[in-house]
């Protein structure tokens, strides 16, 4: 697959993919003035064999995404932005060897089968299509998190894996280059994409966009440090035909909600207002543009299939966020695809702000995705219970 080709645009989103391709590029522009943009590196045919492993942090959305027009690919139909919380982390060990048999994929102290193993070697066969790799891996990955759902962990789980991945394959010469670390994080979770380059990430994309092009690119520069993340779990309650809800089931939904390519539409002024807020280290902007688009990514949900993914604790925080601030406490929510709520607040509010939720979890903005000792990740693995 060439990875500057065209990616699938969906019918029914012919017309609108002209418009997100040039609202791309008008975001693209701006991007340059600002920061830097990385090549997308050089391919050629290559075993892989080596050992590594990495760390990274979930995401939590601020202009959210949902959907995605190519899954082969994992393109979203927009642009999105998200924070890392450092609330939890993924650490993940890959070891490539070039002996027959199949790959081992170990996720949470289980081997893993059906779509958990699908999506993991979705990445894995990204990376030796692109070079021409016949090898194996094994492929040892654990979250440390609290339960509840909407917490992002998948994405730092894909993160992790396709640093450790890129890594051990191929290098540091690849696993330094941020934009092709992000793109091959796509490939087990959009999400990925952001979790991978850390902080407050932009991931660009839009209806056939190439799959090269589709990339995050980190916008604040390690700085708010007096920002706060709260995180509130919440565990999901909802069953689809009997079965725990998946975030794959809003995916494939959200695209039917009328609402949905007016969401669409709205996003390139959204994300020129994100940008300014960045730059101006302006936290209280970006609380509120996360707290609106939490609105209407859920309005998004309930009017496609009618999923309804908030649980009644949900509505609770979100009701006490609304009297904090009445009182003169800023503090903003966020919650994502699931009931698990993120809050935003300075370091100074936090333990007012904590103390009228109960349990939660106080955070900072995690940073990218990072390269671990091998040998020192395999023992926080317990690979006694995780036999290689």
């Amino acid at each position: 697959m060439d990875h500057f080709e065209p990616t699938r645009v969906p019918e029914g989103f012919e017309n609108i993919s002209e418009t997100m391709k040039q609202h791309h590029f008008e975001i693209l522009e701006r991007l340059k003035k600002k920061y830097r943009i990385e090549e997308f590196p050089e391919t050629e045919k290559r075993k892989f064999s080596g050992a590594s492993a990495a760390k990274a942090y979930p995401i939590q959305g601020i202009l959210k995404y949902h959907g995605l027009s190519d899954w082969e690919n994992r393109i979203a139909f927009l642009p999105s932005v998200s924070m890392n919380n450092s609330a939890a982390y993924t650490v993940t060990y890959v070891e490539w060897n070039n002996e027959p048999g199949k790959d081992k994929i170990i996720i949470n102290e289980k081997e893993v089968s059906g779509r958990a193993r699908e999506r993991v070697i979705q990445l894995l066969d990204t990376l030796r299509e692109m070079f021409g790799s016949g090898s194996r891996a094994t492929v040892i990955s654990k979250n440390f998190a609290p339960k509840g759902k909407g917490l992002g962990t998948s994405a730092s789980g894909s993160a992790a894996l396709a640093l450790a991945a890129i890594d051990a394959a191929l290098g540091s010469e690849y696993s330094k280059n941020h934009r092709f670390v992000s793109v091959i994080s796509r490939y087990v979770a959009g999400s990925g994409c952001r979790a991978a380059t850390g902080g407050i990430s932009l991931w660009l994309s839009y209806p056939g966009i190439e799959s090269a092009n589709s990339f995050s690119v980190r916008l604040d520069s390690g700085r708010f440090e007096k920002l706060s993340l709260i995180t509130i779990p919440v565990e999901s309650r909802l069953r689809i035909d009997g079965k725990p809800f998946t975030t794959e089931v809003a995916h494939r939904s959200a695209p039917k909600s009328p609402f949905f390519k007016e969401w669409m539409l709205m996003r390139k002024d959204k994300i020129f207002s994100l940008l300014e807020a960045v730059e101006r280290c302006n936290w209280k902007t970006i609380g509120s543009l996360a707290e609106t688009d939490t609105i209407h990514l859920h309005s998004v949900t309930m009017s496609s299939d009618g999923l309804v993914l908030w649980e009644p604790e949900t509505l609770k925080v979100i009701r006490t966020v609304y009297e904090l601030r009445e009182s003169g406490v800023p503090v903003y929510f966020s919650v994502d695809t699931g009931p698990t709520v993120v809050l935003l607040t300075e370091k100074r509010f936090e333990d007012e702000v904590a103390e009228s939720l109960g349990d939660c979890i106080l955070s900072r903005i995690g940073g990218a995705s990072e390269i671990l000792d091998p040998n020192e990740a395999l023992e926080v693995l317990d690979v006694r219970k995780t036999s290689r």
